[in-house]
């Protein structure tokens, strides 16, 4: 287990890195390969894949200097505080980017839908029709008929996250009681349900492609759909992965009941995506 050192610098700066850099080219030649992809040009779908794992192995590099300056003990009270602010504000970017969806699908629900049906665009729209869940069918037969997804997996998804936070909170409070065992028992069963979750998702995915022919050409209801539940489904898939590093550290020994930053940075972003599921839940699959 690491240990609080004698006496930390008033604020640390950190030696030259070369990995800020690196991870900047890493992402341009993973956005360069997604440009071609799109596109239809050659090779793109490899350079995108290259890009990617050079940007994994960029990420790994550098939080493995971090960690090393962690439990070195160089990090003081200031550092964490930093960190501290820095991740706040990182949740924070988060929420207004799931807000501009959540404003999407206000708009397309509530404005744009009952707009297009009303009697004067009868005439440029005599096909149209916007019933209660946007509506499934598209002017002039250009959507395909698809029907609209259903509650009952998802309800099960939202007690499996929320079951999720419960645990992660239990793996929280024994670290303050420095309680190794039943922290470790207690995280990976937060890591597991999160796995879970992302199992049933894509089960949902692939039921409604294949069975409620429900794709991302499906209109507004189908591009917003899987919109929203796919990046939440990336940022479980993103929270997931924080916290099975976070497991490995405890397993390692790391952090003391004071100084665990990483645990708790992980953890807040583990619960924004747990609110974040119940907005969907309800906005999506209830309304």
């Amino acid at each position: 287990m690491s240990s609080e050192p004698a006496k930390a610098p008033y604020y640390f700066v950190p030696a030259m890195s070369p990995w800020p850099i690196s991870a900047a080219l890493s992402l341009l030649v993973a956005m360069t390969g997604a440009a071609a992809l799109v596109n239809d040009i050659p090779g793109g779908g490899y350079i995108n894949i290259t890009g990617i794992l050079l940007f994994l192995v960029v990420l790994y590099k550098w939080f493995g200097d971090a960690i090393g300056e962690s439990e070195s003990g160089v990090y003081s009270e200031r550092i964490d505080l930093s960190f501290r602010w820095s991740m706040a504000w990182f949740i924070f970017s988060e929420v207004m980017f799931f807000a501009a969806f959540f404003g999407a699908l206000f708009y397309a629900r509530a404005i744009t839908m009952p707009w297009l049906a009303d009697l004067d665009h009868k005439v440029l729209w005599p096909d149209f029709t916007a019933i209660a869940q946007w509506g499934n069918t598209g002017p002039a037969g250009v959507v395909e008929r698809f029907d609209t997804m259903t509650i009952t997996l998802p309800t099960i998804n939202t007690m499996i996250l929320l079951a999720s936070g419960v645990t992660l909170t239990i793996a929280h409070h024994a670290l303050i009681a420095n309680q190794r065992t039943k922290i470790v028992i207690w995280l990976f069963l937060t890591v597991l349900l999160g796995a879970t979750f992302m199992g049933c998702q894509i089960y949902e995915y692939v039921h409604a492609y294949t069975e409620l022919n429900l794709k991302m050409t499906s209109g507004v209801y189908g591009s917003t759909f899987f919109m929203l539940t796919g990046f939440h489904g990336f940022h479980v898939t993103i929270g997931a992965i924080m916290l099975t590093v976070v497991l490995v550290r405890v397993l390692k020994g790391h952090f003391t009941p004071q100084h665990h930053f990483a645990f708790e940075g992980a953890a807040w972003y583990w619960h924004f995506v747990d609110v974040v599921w119940l907005g969907l839940y309800v906005v999506v699959y209830w309304l």
